[in-house]
């Protein structure tokens, strides 16, 4: 296996710190627009030992479908994997695709929302400009494997998991994400600074978000429709000390893959943003600040989204300064195997301290870069494998599951938890 992995973020720089224990790959590009972060995070792969002399880093646009085709050629890689921000995933698929390579991605192409109703009905949802390729991708005999970082990705193996191991019928499948984590300046006190790509957050958090049911599988949306922003708030009880957190509905692949492969009558995504993040949410969103569309500010243009994630901290800057846990997992409400009543919750947690510890990465990215890391070690020993345009429901989730919690080196070290209800 050769990987080109396009982007050296937070996610990216700490997927190749954990790759770099691994032995499943001959070669790991690390390819950016800025080619200095990609030479940074290879030489601190290289410093940390262990095989960096199979890292290797590049340039590209990664708006530039020929440009992804022309430097997955020239590295002969068989895998593109996708850790930039869900604006890039399109050429970044279809690149992938033109030059004989499988993909991989944590995110999928961005929706739209409905010209009329956005809260009520969908426009064009996440993964559909992917998922109507998946005819060519199967024609070509090549995998594009969708969504497989920890929300979505995890969730949706423990998805599987439940459908086949735990439930034999689900009433709800529920992803729950929620933290503890808190971020101080140089003299203790708490700081805003997003553990993730604030470019990212604000799309999901303001888009409409996306419910799936199955009695309105007939409908012509399929089962899917929106409700307004932060809807229906919650308190949900996470696990290993971080405790009750207020979630509330956000737009989420989860919704728009679970459904295609696993039988439930519902299926929704809550997060625990905090009072404090919903309110800067909707601040930005008053004035103006989440668009995406350039405006011109004496004589140049800019986009006001990118303004606000630049004067923020780099996510992948701040784990120094961060202290708490997160927690990634999957509420599942339904009939056992036993025929009763069961309600499960199946969740993840990334301590930060260990996280930096071990890998110098907070625990936000390196739980979101762990997960693509194991399923690219499992195509490449072939226990997992399939053509055409999947979600991580299509595949079986015992070895994933596996191999995320055994022991070093045999696996990642990182296991996982079930909590009956």
């Amino acid at each position: 296996m050769r990987v080109l992995m396009i982007g050296a973020g937070g996610v990216g720089d700490a997927a190749a710190r954990i790759a770099a224990e691994r032995d499943f790959f001959e070669a790991w590009v690390v390819a950016d627009h800025d080619v200095s972060r990609a030479e940074r995070t290879v030489a601190a792969v290289s410093a940390r030992g262990g095989g960096g002399e199979r890292f290797s880093a590049a340039q590209v646009d990664a708006s530039d479908a020929d440009a992804v085709t022309a430097l997955a050629r020239e590295v002969s890689a068989t895998h593109v994997f996708n850790a930039v921000d869900p604006r890039f995933v399109v050429p970044i698929f279809e690149g992938a695709r033109a030059a004989g390579a499988d993909y991989l991605d944590m995110a999928m192409s961005l929706s739209r929302r409905h010209p009329d109703e956005p809260y009520a009905k969908v426009g064009v949802k996440l993964g559909d400009e992917q998922f109507a390729q998946a005819g060519e991708w199967e024609a070509d005999g090549r995998l594009a494997l969708v969504g497989i970082g920890v929300e979505p990705g995890l969730s949706d193996v423990f998805a599987r998991y439940a459908a086949d191991h735990l439930f034999s019928e689900i009433d709800e499948l529920g992803t729950r994400d929620g933290a503890n984590l808190v971020i101080r300046d140089d003299d203790g006190n708490e700081v805003f600074a997003p553990g993730f790509s604030m470019w990212t957050i604000i799309e999901e958090c303001l888009n409409p978000p996306v419910v799936w049911e199955k009695a309105r599988a007939d409908e012509p949306d399929g089962g899917w429709y929106t409700l307004p922003a932060f809807s229906e708030p919650e308190v949900f009880d996470f696990p290993e000390g971080i405790g009750p957190v207020e979630c509330v509905h956000v737009e989420h692949e989860e919704v728009l893959l679970m459904p295609r492969w696993v039988d439930a009558r519902k299926v929704t995504f809550k997060y625990g943003l905090g009072e404090e993040m919903i309110t800067i949410l909707r601040t930005l969103h008053t004035l103006g600040l989440d668009s995406t569309e350039p405006v011109t500010v004496k004589g140049v243009e800019v986009s006001p989204r990118d303004v606000v994630a630049a004067v923020l901290p780099d996510p992948q800057t701040i784990g120094p300064r961060m202290e708490g846990k997160t927690c990634a997992g999957l509420w599942v409400t339904g009939t056992g195997k036993d025929g009763q009543p069961r309600r499960t919750y199946l969740y993840h947690v990334s301590d930060n301290a260990d996280t930096m510890r071990e890998y110098e990465a907070q625990c936000v990215v390196w739980q979101t870069a762990v997960n693509p890391v194991v399923a690219l070690e499992l195509l490449a020993t072939g226990a997992w494998s399939g053509v055409g345009v999947l979600g991580p429901e299509a595949f079986d989730a015992v070895p994933f599951l596996d191999l995320l919690a055994a022991p070093k080196p045999a696996g990642y070290g990182s296991p996982w938890g079930l909590e009956d209800r």
